[in-house]
């Protein structure tokens, strides 16, 4: 597979994507848990349980998944009962960092838009609640992909790789539960998220409005206005997220509808069908690691402990290395 094109890339790519997503994503669940960033503990509720959730899809997709199958193409993790939980796992992943994030939108929008259900919905009692209830459901609604997959080969009694069953593609009950799936993952979360924000742009524009017209007449027009510069960083926290959700899911998002409608039309596009699914799949994973680096480039406390995270062991070094000499 490394001999060609496309395995070469993806040989260079994922060890790549590992070895900046993994410690990117540590790096947040650390800094955040100290709680010196000037977030309230409800969105740093919903970033860190992110950051968790994106590390574990690093961990199990990109690492035991598409590394192993590249470098180590026969491990004890293609035998197949652990190989049909990993799969189950994946999927999983994928869809609690999806839900996770729409959860978030929702707690911006609803703390942007709406003062009197933000007292009551924006708290670090009911953003704990709402991550604890996505992750369980999710991992509930994955467990029966488990039982999908059979053995492509028996060698020795040991079952080996993961094939799926001839009765998933003939049983409606199959056939319903692949379209709840992929209803719920990616299609609603994608449109949700777009809702959500077109709604939060439109209350923006119109109290941005509102509030300039009563600042003329009672202040002046070059008075500074504390309250919208206090929310001006949460917004752009989260049209930061949100947005590169969109960008890195959109061709994901458009595979899937290729897969389920455009696919039928034509009998060659095998091709052109594994590249767009790679694709998607790369960008997706990115999206995996590309929040540290959105909180690093829009919260100035955010970027300082990391900059005293990085200086600490530094330091250390430097004091060992001046008390040797001495």
């Amino acid at each position: 597979m490394h001999g060609t094109p496309k395995g070469l890339v993806f040989a260079i790519y994922y060890p790549v994507l590992a070895a900046i997503g993994v410690p990117a994503n540590l790096a947040v669940i650390v800094i955040l848990s100290r709680g010196r960033c000037g977030l309230s503990r409800c969105i740093t509720y919903y970033l860190i349980s992110m950051a968790v959730m994106d590390l574990l899809l690093i961990i199990t997709a990109v690492i035991l998944n598409r590394i192993a199958a590249i470098y180590f193409p026969l491990t004890f993790l293609s035998i197949t009962p652990l190989c049909s939980l990993h799969i189950a796992l994946i999927y999983a992943m994928i869809a609690g960092s999806v839900w996770l994030t729409v959860a978030f939108t929702f707690d911006r929008f609803v703390a942007i838009c709406s003062q009197k259900l933000k007292i009551k919905y924006c708290t670090k009692k009911t953003a704990a609640r709402v991550i604890g209830t996505v992750s369980m459901l999710t991992f509930l609604k994955h467990t029966f992909l488990y039982f999908i997959y059979e053995p492509l080969y028996v060698i020795n009694n040991v079952p080996w790789f993961c094939g799926i069953k001839l009765i998933f593609y003939m049983s409606s009950a199959w056939a319903a539960y692949d379209w709840i799936l992929v209803i719920l993952t990616p299609c609603l979360p994608f449109i949700l998220i777009l809702l959500l924000n077109a709604l939060t742009v439109r209350h923006i524009l119109a109290a941005n409005g509102a509030r300039r017209r009563l600042r003329a007449h009672s202040n002046g027009e070059n008075r500074s206005d504390t309250e919208m510069e206090k929310r001006r960083k949460s917004i752009i926290l989260l049209f930061a997220i949100s947005g590169s959700f969109i960008l890195l899911y959109f061709l994901y998002f458009v595979t899937i509808l290729y897969n389920r409608i455009a696919y039928f039309a034509s009998s060659n596009s095998s091709e052109s069908t594994f590249i767009l699914e790679e694709n998607g799949y790369m960008l997706q994973f990115l999206s995996s690691c590309i929040n540290p680096f959105i909180y690093a480039g829009t919260q100035g406390k955010f970027r300082q402990e990391l900059k005293n995270g990085v200086k600490y062991p530094l330091n250390l070094i430097v004091k060992l290395v001046k008390s040797c000499k001495q």
